[in-house]
């Protein structure tokens, strides 16, 4: 794929919006987690207008989506409130270029006007590269865990 040139200084972050919903559906299947573009405008249904404490913020040049990143605020008895991204992806061609980063700034913005002092991410095991950028964009290795689920017919 080839490289797409990004300025950082004149890419745009706003709120998602029902217009997003093949772009992002696109961007999740790049980060493993296939679904179409009507699967994403239901989840989107679901979703908007957002309620307070998450946060879902695309990256555009120009009118192309090329990342989104959603978070929340985390509540728990066991701790602190504390955001959770719960996804960031960028387009195949445009990392390394800022873009992640940005979002991130942009959701740590965010968090802070929500009263949050920390903010935290999940990546899979497998994801090394991912890993490397959170390190470099000042994220603390802080625990390894194992998910289990169980599907509910």
């Amino acid at each position: 794929m080839e490289p797409i040139a990004t300025d950082t200084s004149i890419l745009s972050v706003r709120e998602v919006n029902l217009d997003d919903a093949a772009s992002i559906a696109e961007l999740s299947g790049q980060l493993g987690y296939q679904a179409t573009a009507a699967e994403m405008i239901s989840r989107l249904h679901g979703i908007l207008p957002l309620r307070e404490g998450h946060a879902i913020l695309v990256a555009c040049r120009a009118d192309e989506v090329i990342g989104w990143i959603e978070a929340e605020i985390v509540r728990h008895l066991q701790s602190a409130p504390h955001t959770l991204i719960t996804g960031l992806v960028v387009k195949e061609g445009a990392r390394s270029l800022g873009v992640g980063k940005r979002l991130c700034t942009e959701v740590e913005q965010w968090a802070v006007r929500q009263g949050a002092s920390i903010v935290r991410v999940t990546s899979r095991s497998t994801r090394e590269g991912a890993h490397r950028f959170y390190l470099r964009e000042g994220f603390t290795h802080t625990k390894t865990s194992l998910v289990f689920e169980k599907v509910l017919a």
